[in-house]
């Protein structure tokens, strides 16, 4: 914006302009300094070498300008839950662009089980593997973002389901982005993990159940957790006293093969050939 001189005080003496020429002054100074601030703005807009008033901004100014009113269009807003007068910007670069340059495509494995079925070990062997392979991923690991993320949730009904809805949504943005993006959650109610299925169109969404029986969970109870809940030290414990809702459609399903739970490494090639034969490690 260009700069302005402000005009020094009119001092009412002897040589000062009549009031008459001292209001006509100001008047006339107003209006130039009145054009300076309205033809900076209005000059980075019409550019197209800047960030500022592209895209909706820059369309409704430029409609404006062409029926010669300086009036702007508002944009269409919208209010979702608790949130009012928010617009959507969409940005040139998107989903296809960035699935080009990473040379697969944007999805989440949402690995899904009991406490002790081994979601975080299958998670971490799939990141490993891809990883070699040369695919960019990320694991969402449900304790993880409980220390960051879901901090401020407890483990009762209502946290749990906010807590499985921000983790699909991240998850979401992660598919966005390209990324395999590796989800590993009890998450145990059936509606939750269908309303993140919701979030993926074009079935980017792929539900991984760890099928494993309770007692082998228990007697491996790697954290201790299903000791105290059984001695009601911890209350809502999945597959205890709250309930664990197995998928219906999932599209990989992880079980014992001859009464022997498969090795971290078999069950990440499990998931591998599935991504492979549908076509997810190539843009």
């Amino acid at each position: 914006m260009s700069s302005l001189s402000i005009p020094p005080p009119l001092l009412r003496s002897s040589h000062s302009p009549s009031p008459p020429a001292a209001a006509a002054a100001k008047a006339n100074w107003r209006k130039r300094a009145a054009r300076v601030r309205v033809r900076a703005p209005v000059a980075a807009l019409a550019g197209d070498g800047g960030c500022a008033g592209t895209g909706m901004e820059q369309q409704h100014l430029q409609a404006g300008s062409a029926s010669g009113s300086p009036v702007r269009e508002k944009p269409f807003m919208s209010n979702i839950g608790k949130s009012t007068n928010i617009l959507w910007h969409d940005c040139p670069i998107g989903q296809p662009e960035r699935q080009k340059l990473l040379g697969q495509k944007g999805c989440v494995i949402w690995i899904t089980g009991l406490s002790g079925s081994g979601k975080s070990t299958v998670a971490c062997a799939l990141s490993r593997e891809l990883h070699y392979r040369g695919h960019h991923t990320y694991v969402l690991d449900g304790d993880n973002l409980r220390h960051g993320l879901n901090r401020d949730l407890s483990f009762k009904a209502e946290d749990r389901t906010e807590n499985i809805r921000r983790v699909g949504e991240v998850a979401k943005l992660f598919a966005d982005a390209g990324t395999i993006c590796i989800a590993s959650l009890i998450s145990p109610y059936r509606r939750d993990r269908d309303a993140c299925r919701a979030l993926l169109p074009d079935s980017r969404f792929i539900e991984v159940f760890m099928d494993l029986p309770l007692e082998l969970c228990e007697a491996r109870d790697p954290k201790g957790l299903y000791k105290l809940a059984r001695t009601g030290k911890i209350k809502g414990f999945t597959g205890v006293d709250d309930p664990y809702e197995s998928p219906v459609n999932s599209e990989i399903v992880i079980k014992m093969e001859g009464g022997e739970c498969p090795s971290p490494k078999a069950m990440a090639q499990q998931v591998l050939s599935y991504l492979e034969k549908n076509g997810y490690l190539q843009a």
